[in-house]
């Protein structure tokens, strides 16, 4: 259990039943666990696995302290109380948790056969070769750093200069920038956000997960699901109601806490800046998608590393596998395929006159996924 990731930590009080007493500390949640360590003496009261549990409900002790209750397989029953800031923000992220463990399905073991011998020393080789992958891998990280910090500049020097841009040029100004749109560019932006959800959705969607989202406390979350579309990020309710949208230039950074855990940000001047904050299980999915769209803008805090537990498949098997996607992706946006929903193969008929996508768009977000298999197939 060391070696898991913490996800989130709350302090609160737990309740011994043979002492009769509530006893103060910190209750951890990581992707398979859940524990709590005493404050005095540092020592872990109870831990138990998160596949263990049957039920996790909110329930009243003495019918006025509101409590989370953990029921495990054996009957055992704990009372976790005084949970900071919210029972309700605790009770909805060790929930969600707890229900996308059940939900994943283990995978099934290989059947022996007879080539057992020859898988063994294919094995070994491609043991030999992760090795000398990792020693090449080394000697770049030095230029990779370099690299990311440039873009972390250039990114900054962005922001800088658009917020620059809006305080030089006011909407009274005759020859602002924002005069200078033609009148098919402003009624084409028009069209697609008046365009059907459902449209866009089969154009442009690179990777929907769950999530528990929050905006400006912790205190105050929500249900909801993140989808990663090819022209920016959009952030539902559990109703599939549009939060709020982020398209591609407008966001500034995204910050990455944890393997489950992500902050996406857009500044403003003399207003406050638009931020969510969004935990989720299947995270680990999606940062590898926000790494190639938003390479320049990512910011990894500490050791927010994805666990090796998350990679079912080699980097070059993925970065095969995203290249063919989003190839697929852009050929349909730009060309204007049938989507599948389509009937007797006749295409939708919410179309506009003008490409979904820019053809040099197309051929930029075409290199992207290649970008990423050249830079992961070396990964450890």
């Amino acid at each position: 259990m060391s070696g898991e990731v913490c996800v989130h930590t709350w302090p609160c009080s737990y309740y011994l039943e043979l002492d009769k007493r509530w006893v103060p500390g910190k209750l951890s949640l990581t992707s398979c666990s859940l524990k709590f360590v005493a404050d005095e003496a540092q020592e872990t009261l109870v831990s138990f696995p998160l596949s263990g549990i049957t039920a996790i409900k909110k329930e009243a002790s003495h019918f006025v302290f509101s409590s989370i209750t953990v029921l495990e397989k054996d009957n055992r029953k704990h009372w976790f109380g005084s949970l900071q800031p919210s029972r309700n923000a605790a009770f909805s992220v060790i929930e969600h948790f707890w229900r996308e463990l059940l939900l994943s399905q283990p995978e099934a073991p290989l059947p022996a056969t007879k080539g057992k011998e020859l898988t063994g020393l294919m094995a070994c080789s491609q043991k030999r070769l992760e090795d000398t992958a990792r020693v090449l891998h080394h000697q770049g990280e030095q230029l990779d750093s370099i690299t990311r910090g440039l873009n972390k500049m250039e990114s900054d020097l962005d922001v800088a200069d658009r917020l620059l841009t809006e305080l030089e040029s006011p909407s009274w100004w005759p020859f602002s920038s924002k005069l200078w749109k033609m009148p098919s560019e402003t009624k084409l932006k028009g069209d697609a956000s008046t365009a059907s959800p459902k449209t866009l959705g089969k154009e442009g969607v690179v990777v929907r997960i769950p999530a528990v989202v929050s905006q400006r406390t912790a205190s105050h979350v929500k249900p909801g699901s993140l989808t990663v579309l090819v022209s920016g990020l959009e952030i539902h309710d559990s109703s599939s109601a549009l939060m709020h949208r982020f398209e591609r230039e407008d966001v500034d950074d995204i910050k990455v806490h944890t393997p489950y855990e992500i902050s996406i940000r857009q500044r403003f001047i003399g207003k406050p800046d638009i931020a969510y904050h969004l935990i989720s299980a299947r995270m680990p999915e999606a940062i590898p998608v926000l790494e190639v769209q938003f390479s320049k803008k990512m910011e990894v805090l500490g050791d927010a590393l994805t666990p090796s537990s998350t990679k079912t498949s080699s980097p070059a098997e993925k970065g095969c596998s995203m290249w063919h996607t989003a190839s697929g992706l852009m050929d349909r946006a730009v060309h204007h395929e049938p989507c599948p929903g389509s009937q007797d193969g006749q295409p939708l008929q919410l179309q506009t006159t003008q490409p979904f996508i820019s053809e040099g768009d197309a051929q930029e977000l075409r290199q992207m996924p290649l970008q990423l298999l050249r830079g992961k197939q070396f990964g450890c």
